[in-house]
């Protein structure tokens, strides 16, 4: 007897299902995009980032979650998805950073990031990891992996407090520095993340020979060297096509795109640190040509993109919050939150612009409050969560901080961006403003700030 044939589904009956999950996600998302363009369309009206509306979409939906109990993402069962996502942002939003600057290439130039870079940041990975040991309970290479995920500071959320789009004529020093500083040490943390899981295994330290040469110098130089050269050739491609009437102008926009793709894959297949390579191209994009027409709308499209990845993954970050990760930290790791904000960054960055001539005492405060934690931090947690040699409890504990060393930076860092940015910074188009202004496109050279500016 053959068996009956399988009930057919009506067209009304599914039309008669109410409240369909995949419905209700569609409806919530078309909310949230349009919370975001009225975010975006009004950003500078108002005291108070973008970001902290996208967090709060997030946490919103992190209730839904529960309450309709939905099987959703989770920080360490699904830490690889996750890490794909926040790459993707990272990257585009490192690209548009290095399109932004536009400073010769000389040591007083640069010398404000590389205090940040050399000085500030290894000193913050140390205030962490001796926190962790000492307060937290942590193992010396777990403390070092936590301090290598929120030490460094956000191109995405800096972008607030950061530099303008190419060829504005206000790139203010405390603005380049967190821009550059933001540009360069997401990649810079790599070595420190892979020197804290070296520590985990057993074998004493004869990882630290093969760490030097392969995780530090030939990392860093291929990353520098692949995203510099590739980024310069495809300006100069670009252009070259574009003079030749073959490369439409309505197209710029997209261009940011293909290309940090296209730098980013080349860097992590010759096994370099690929976000030093994407911010890298970025500079070197703008430096083929730096006045060229197109610098500008190759900016615009990658801060689109950069914008709807970081809606993307700060949404993702406030859905995944829930009761049992903000108790996974305990006080220890709660406690690390202030004490990472509010004394071991801002102690470190006026240690490392001590004696700096081209900042004031104020500017230096700026520079040392605004370690914006952000969707960076969130890819380094879920690269160490998916770790073999981390355990599941220290892995819980890593994240979950990390995850909360983000949560209060978004909030208290985007509340206080514009007020401060006012109260500390010269006024664009100042006497004080255009004459350092003046000194940084001679060479990056200054002198020491008077007391008024201090």
């Amino acid at each position: 007897m053959s068996p009956l044939p399988a009930p057919i589904i009506t067209a009304a009956e599914r039309g008669f299902a109410f409240a369909d999950l995949y419905a209700v996600g569609l409806v919530f998302c078309a909310l949230a995009l349009f919370a975001a363009i009225g975010a975006l369309s009004h950003q500078g009206d108002r005291a108070f980032s973008a970001s902290i509306i996208y967090l709060g979409f997030g946490a919103v939906a992190a209730i839904g979650v529960e309450l309709l109990g939905i099987r959703w993402l989770e920080p360490i069962a699904d830490a690889r998805l996750i890490e794909h996502v926040s790459e993707l942002a990272v990257i585009i939003a490192l690209f548009g950073a290095g399109l932004k600057l536009d400073r010769a290439f000389t040591w007083r130039a640069w010398s404000g990031v590389a205090r940040l870079l050399l000085i500030a940041m290894p000193l913050t990975i140390a205030g962490v990891a001796l926190f962790g040991t000492g307060v937290m309970g942590l193992s010396l290479g777990a403390a070092v992996i936590l301090g290598a995920i929120v030490a460094p500071t956000d191109p995405v959320l800096a972008g607030d407090i950061g530099v303008g789009p190419p060829g504005d004529e206000e790139e203010q020093e405390p603005n380049f520095s967190i821009t550059g500083e933001a540009g360069m040490n997401d990649g810079l943390a790599f070595p420190f993340l892979f020197a804290g899981l070296f520590m985990l295994q057993p074998g004493g330290a004869g990882w630290i020979g093969d760490w030097i040469v392969a995780d530090v110098l030939y990392a860093l130089v291929a990353g520098f060297a692949i995203g510099a050269s590739v980024g310069f050739g495809l300006g100069a491609l670009a252009v070259r096509l574009r003079s030749r009437r073959l490369l439409s102008a309505t197209f710029d926009a997209w261009l940011a795109i293909p290309s940090v793709l296209l730098v980013y894959a080349l860097t992590e297949v010759a096994g370099g640190y690929g976000f030093i390579a994407a911010f890298a191209g970025g500079v070197a994009f703008r430096r083929y040509e730096r006045t060229h027409e197109i610098n500008r709308p190759v900016h615009e499209g990658a801060e689109t993109v950069e914008k709807l990845g970081e809606l993307t993954v700060i949404l993702l970050f406030g859905s995944m919050l829930s009761i049992t990760g903000l108790q996974a930290p305990g006080w220890s790791g709660w406690l690390l939150v202030p004490v990472l904000l509010f004394v071991i960054r801002p102690a470190a960055v006026m240690i490392a612009t001590a004696g700096s001539r081209h900042v004031s005492n104020r500017e230096r405060l700026f520079v040392a409050w605004f370690g914006v934690r952000g969707i960076g931090s969130i890819y380094y947690a879920a690269v160490a969560a998916g770790a073999a040699q981390l355990s599941a409890a220290n892995a819980g504990i890593i994240v979950w901080t990390a995850y909360m060393c983000v949560l209060v930076s978004i909030l208290v860092h985007g509340v206080t961006a514009a007020p401060l940015s006012r109260a500390l910074l010269p006024e664009p188009g100042s006497p004080g403003a255009r004459s350092r202004l003046r000194r940084t496109r001679r060479g990056g050279g200054g002198t020491e700030p008077s007391p008024a500016e201090g």
